[in-house]
């Protein structure tokens, strides 16, 4: 059995199999223009491809939900990892839109729970005043995956043809599952703790019912906007495919750094004042590049709402993570997971439906699109006060008990 790691070395080996997910998530969005060509898919039609694979990762999430804190997180983590890679290896190989749906389904199904173990690690390995800067490195994942990932699956795609990103995605999953089996050490203190059994557990308590909702709040506004960035600034701004890679280069090396900052502020001065700080920059950034077309530069409102949105992601997870006990924390996981997939599907799914394509190929009906999503972002900084102040009210009870 692998020996313990210390708590930096296991923040950076789950970190990279967040960056896998992310990658074999993000990448489907910026490649959509390229694999809807060859596979005939009308581009207004491409949230369907994300939605495939959050939708299955919400149907997992529940039904693994009420499993998942009974078994070695390591195993389980191992199991989740295997089937995800063989998913995206499934969609360099898809002849058509049915299979490369199947595909997706197949790698969102095992990823949804993949997220939720390796957060539960993370979150059981790290002490409450340090947690909000653990996520944060955990979670520059995503912009780690937007600096590297995203661009060599560009360039993988312009190189040869947009089968190679899926199948540098999937082989290198399988060589994190060798990594993973080789260093990360059995993960068993949760199931020392009595709990109870059943899926109402976890969705009882109304603090678990806010953190969910919080968690839907921020990625449906999101998910309304992103599966459709690519199609956006290429088709209706003349943005150059050839400069996508770069554009998720810089604004993901400019999220990379704001997510640690938002890490450190959320131990610092709260977790709502940074999700509210960066509610305001990400409307901001909606507004000036899919409502009022103002003439600023793509890279300029890209980098915002990269930031803006990633530190919202931070914020929220630093707050939410409270709230369950050590002993239902990856079953908890999995439900916000697979909430949050249901809000991401949702906006890919409602976005898909809002848009038309016009004669010329340009998207209609993306400004509509795009003031419903800066209308539900709201949202989030809102229910996220409701529940600091339940959680305070909860903290404060529970000392006076111990006093």
């Amino acid at each position: 059995m692998p020996a313990p790691l210390s708590e930096r070395a296991l923040i950076a080996l789950l970190g990279s199999v967040q960056f896998m997910l992310l990658v074999g998530f993000m990448m489907v969005m910026p490649l959509g223009p390229d694999f809807a060509a060859a596979l005939g898919i009308p581009a207004a039609k491409l949230g369907w491809i994300a939605g495939a694979y959050t939708a299955a990762a919400a149907v997992s999430g529940l039904l693994s939900s009420s499993i998942l804190d009974r078994f070695d997180r390591r195993h389980a983590l191992l199991l989740a990892a295997c089937g995800m890679s063989l998913g995206h290896l499934a969609g360099a190989f898809a002849p058509d839109l049915t299979m490369l749906l199947a595909s997706r389904v197949l790698a969102g199904a095992f990823g949804g729970p993949a997220s939720a173990l390796s957060m539960s690690i993370v979150v059981d390995a790290v002490a409450p005043q340090r947690r909000g800067r653990a996520l944060g490195a955990i979670m520059g994942a995503f912009s780690l995956a937007s600096v590297i990932g995203v661009p060599i699956g560009l360039q993988l795609a312009q190189w040869f043809d947009w089968r190679a990103p899926f199948i540098f995605v999937g082989a290198s999953g399988l060589l994190l599952i060798a990594v993973l089996a080789a260093r990360l050490p059995a993960q068993r203190a949760h199931l020392a703790h009595p709990r109870e059994s059943g899926l109402l557990r976890l969705l009882r308590p109304l603090d678990m019912r806010i953190a969910y909702l919080t968690g839907m709040s921020g990625m449906i506004a999101g998910f309304l906007v992103i599966p459709n960035i690519s199609a956006f600034i290429q088709l209706n701004l003349g943005y150059p495919r050839t400069d996508i890679g770069m554009l998720y280069l810089v604004g993901g090396a400019i999220s990379f750094f704001t997510t640690r900052l938002a890490g450190w502020m959320a131990d610092r001065v709260g977790a709502v004042s940074t999700a509210s700080l960066a509610t305001v920059g990400l409307i901001a950034s909606i507004l000036i590049g899919y409502v009022f077309a103002s003439g600023v530069p793509v890279m300029v409102f890209f980098a915002l709402f990269m930031a803006c949105n990633a530190m919202r992601n931070v914020s929220a997870s630093s707050l939410t993570t409270a709230v369950p006990r050590a002993q239902e924390r990856a079953g908890f996981m999995a439900i916000s997971n697979a909430t949050q997939h249901i809000a991401l599907a949702s906006g890919s799914f409602l976005s898909a439906q809002m848009l038309t394509n016009a004669a010329d190929g340009r998207l209609l009906g993306m400004p509509q699109v795009a003031m419903l999503a800066a209308s539900l972002a709201v949202a989030q900084p809102l229910l996220m006060s409701w529940l600091s102040h339940r959680l305070t009210a909860r903290d404060a009870a529970a000392s006076a008990r111990d006093s």
